[in-house]
């Protein structure tokens, strides 16, 4: 359902507080999202990004994540991580804030959140393909046009540091997510379409835990996730500091 604009919510009254981001909180930072009406059309990623191509072919996986990559570099964080931020600094010791990402444009830490749990990784760096290898993840501003680079330790491709379909979400972070989702009271998703898994099950567990659970998004749930109590409509920027009562 949608709710009108003047109904703030209160973060005052909750305790364990879940906020889920996607693409769609990253538009106003001239960032592209992979679904609706701010997608890049010309965006391969959601088509190709998959680990089998990693093994087949590594240096397509650097032609597709390139150009996202070199937008996350020079990407400033907009109001609405701002607002976050704000929301952060504000509570009070016995609350808690967990914020978790499905974005890999490190933003959210670029305008100052602490507590972040990035579930896809972190697109502007490099880390290993081989599961054996002990390198660890490094920031790397570089552009792999022609040649896919090796690891120096095990000699296996190198790949950007982000969760490719296909793999799974490392378990120290779903383990973070499990953990935070099962004592929330307030969970609230921003800028997602909510149909990405292992993402669109967390809702059903906040509701589960008997969380508030409220949908922030340019467009209307499509099809409806009726484990969302509230709905708004809009853009992320906008629709943050007009419902956000800190």
């Amino acid at each position: 359902m949608k709710t009108l604009l003047t109904q703030k919510i209160k973060f005052s009254k909750y305790k364990n507080i879940v906020i889920l981001t996607g693409a769609g909180i990253s538009v106003a930072s001239g960032l592209k999202t992979y679904r609706g009406k701010t997608s890049n059309q010309d965006n391969n990623i959601g088509n190709q990004a998959h680990v089998d191509r990693l093994k087949d072919n590594p240096l397509l996986i650097w032609q597709l994540f390139n150009p996202l990559r070199t937008a996350c570099l020079s990407a400033k964080p907009n109001q609405a991580h701002q607002v976050l931020v704000h929301l952060e600094q504000s509570l009070k010791p016995e609350q808690n804030l967990a914020l978790i990402t499905q974005n890999v444009d490190r933003l959210h830490q670029k305008a100052g959140s602490k507590n972040v749990i990035e579930l896809h990784g972190v697109v502007t760096e490099t880390c290993y393909s081989n599961k054996q290898c002990q390198l660890l993840p490094f920031k790397d501003e570089k552009e792999y046009i022609n040649k896919a680079p090796l690891c120096h330790q095990c000699n296996s491709p190198l790949k950007p540091n982000v969760v490719l379909f296909g793999e799974s979400i490392p378990v120290d972070r779903e383990w973070q997510v499990k953990k935070a989702l099962r004592k929330c009271d307030l969970f609230i998703a921003i800028g997602t379409s909510g149909t990405v898994f292992p993402a669109a099950n967390y809702v059903r567990s906040a509701e589960y835990s008997g969380a508030k659970t409220i949908f922030m998004n340019l467009e209307p749930m499509n099809p409806k996730n009726h484990y969302f109590q509230q709905e708004y409509i809009g853009e992320a920027e906008q629709l943050l500091p007009e419902l956000f009562d800190i």
